[in-house]
């Protein structure tokens, strides 16, 4: 019997029509392949519910006959997550239909929202309502909202607002056996147990599929002001960012960080872009301030700020934006830094965190160790310094083939950013997740104890792992303790 012909693809078709069920390998490819174009595999179908009542009864369907599924959104993750494997057996599971936005909650500051809701268009529904939503990345055009939550994502305003999961109030999932855990009504106090929501957020898809969620919003900035500071080293952005977190308080919504090399990449690959000082400094830092007041004179306290860390020594040159065009300049260059580097050849991108007060001497060791241990390799840490998270990108020596480096130097060269990040009780994923991309050095690196309790609940939850499989766990329900 052909798969065309096989009794789950029609009924599925059956439920879910010709617009939810789609068979043909052209529509299908664009979603077969990761952002990183890293993954490629094939599918049996892509199937796009129209809401929640279709993703339950599909997966009961694909309980009953035993079909794997991998739930994707905006197909713009970093780790490889969302992509099927080789077999063709498996389903994937468009949540991009569910884009609906509930009204904006003015009173209570909240909006109820389903899992295909992208990021850019959730923050004009909150901006329409006078409010918006704390989150924002590079890929807000594409990036949904089920994708954060599965990845627990971060961008630039975690140093305020924290991550995707600070902003979930409730959340709605199907669970393998296709049964709905419903909680979107939002309680500041309940005590019925475990707080259930928390699951879902970060388990990447691997025990429930995410459809709605239940979101805090927040007031509006009536003032903005951006400030670009140059530094001569790393240990003095540390500086730096300890006077702002003490000068500014709750205005400081991002500090981020950059060598003098990324900024140089970008400026060669974005077409009229210009740096903010006049000359070149050995690192770079990219501060946000925001204020709900519109009396607050953020540019005065930042220049300030500036005089007296100045003063000190801590930096050597300044810029201050005289308007949002030129604050949106300083943070395209940020956000240009990885398509820039991509630009310029092979690499490997790691997304890694340690506590925040010992960032800076991490970047100080690990970048020379990594170069002198790789002749040739270029090492370069960037991002939000606030939280402790940066960007660790590997970029190959001159003349390496692409997709050969990177399975052979590439991949030693990630174990020892990887251990060094072990060795200094870090995260070798701060925002991005785990996929498939970093599965095995989870396995390498991480605690027995802790992988052995995702794998208990993931075996709780779906008993025949039909979802995401190859994703995120690094074990096998067969190496569960008993």
């Amino acid at each position: 019997m052909t798969a065309q012909e096989s009794p789950f693809l029609t009924q599925a078709a059956a439920l879910l029509g010709p617009r939810g069920l789609i068979r043909d390998p052209d529509l299908i490819a664009p979603w077969l392949t990761d952002w990183r174009g890293r993954y490629t595999g094939k599918a049996l179908a892509l199937a796009a519910p129209a809401d929640t009542a279709e993703v339950s009864a599909l997966l009961k369907l694909c309980n009953a006959h035993r079909i794997a599924v991998v739930p994707q959104g905006g197909n713009s993750g970093m780790s490889g997550g969302a992509t099927p494997d080789a077999s063709g057996d498996q389903v994937l599971l468009s949540l991009r239909r569910l884009d609906q936005i509930g009204p904006v909650d003015t009173a209570s500051r909240e909006v109820t929202c389903g899992a295909g809701v992208i990021l850019e268009h959730l923050h004009g529904a909150a901006e329409a309502a006078g409010l918006r939503f704390p989150l924002t990345l590079g890929g807000k055009g594409s990036a949904t909202v089920g994708g954060l939550i599965a990845t627990n994502a971060g961008g630039t305003q975690v140093l305020r607002h924290g991550t995707m999961r600070a902003a979930v109030l409730g959340i709605e999932a199907v669970l393998a056996d296709g049964s709905v855990y419903s909680a979107l009504t939002p309680l500041k106090k309940d005590n019925r147990g475990f707080d259930l929501k928390q699951v879902f957020i970060g388990s990447e898809g691997t025990l429930g599929v995410v459809t709605a969620a239940r979101l805090r919003l927040v007031p509006p900035i009536a003032t903005r002001q951006v400030v670009w500071a140059g530094l001569g080293s790393i240990t003095a952005t540390r500086h730096l960012l300890e006077l702002c977190d003490a000068r500014f308080g709750s205005a400081l919504e991002g500090f981020e960080i950059l060598p003098q090399q990324c900024l140089s990449a970008v400026l060669d690959h974005v077409l009229q872009a210009r740096a903010p000082l006049a000359d070149a400094h050995n690192w770079h830092a990219l501060v946000e301030l925001v204020s709900e007041d519109p009396a607050a004179d953020l540019a005065g306290q930042a220049a300030a700020v500036l005089a007296e860390a100045l003063g000190a020594g801590m930096i050597e040159d300044a810029a201050l934006s005289a308007s949002d065009t030129q604050a949106e300049a300083m943070w395209l260059l940020r956000d240009s830094i990885s398509p820039a580097l991509r630009g310029k050849g092979p690499a490997m991108q790691h997304d890694i965190a340690v506590p925040v007060a010992r960032m800076a001497d991490f970047i100080a060791l690990a970048v020379p160790a990594v170069e002198a241990e790789f002749t040739g390799c270029r090492a370069f840490a960037f991002g939000h310094l606030g939280d402790g998270n940066v960007h660790f990108h590997v970029t190959a020596p001159p003349g390496a083939v692409r997709g050969t480096w990177e399975s052979d130097q590439g991949k030693a060269a990630s174990r020892m950013v990887h251990d060094l990040v072990a060795q200094w009780h870090g995260t070798i994923s701060a925002e991005h997740g785990i996929g498939q991309m970093k599965r095995d050095e989870l396995a390498r690196l991480g605690d027995p104890v802790a992988l052995d309790l995702m794998a208990r609940i993931k075996l709780a939850l779906d008993p025949q792992t039909l979802l995401n499989p190859g994703k995120l766990l690094p074990l096998a329900p067969k190496d569960v303790t008993a």
